[in-house]
């Protein structure tokens, strides 16, 4: 049996990541983050943006992310 008719597992994990340049950083910091960790990672989704506010400046980016990955085994 090849690995295709075994099927795939993926699972869903979420992140929250943040960045003082920007949303596009911060995906790509929350990217680099969970590839030190995560495996077989395939895909993620943003699912907020937000941002934090001080003195009527924008301060920090942030965006909440699922990371999809498939298991191993």
């Amino acid at each position: 049996m090849s690995r295709s008719d075994k099927g795939r597992v993926a699972r869903v994990t979420e992140i929250i990541a943040a960045s003082s340049k920007g949303f596009d950083d911060a995906i790509k910091v929350g990217f680099a983050r969970a590839s030190r960790t995560l495996r077989g990672i395939t895909g993620m989704r943003v699912i907020e943006q937000r941002v934090s506010v001080e003195a009527n400046n924008i301060t920090e980016y942030r965006v909440r992310m699922e990371v999809i990955f498939v298991l191993e085994g």
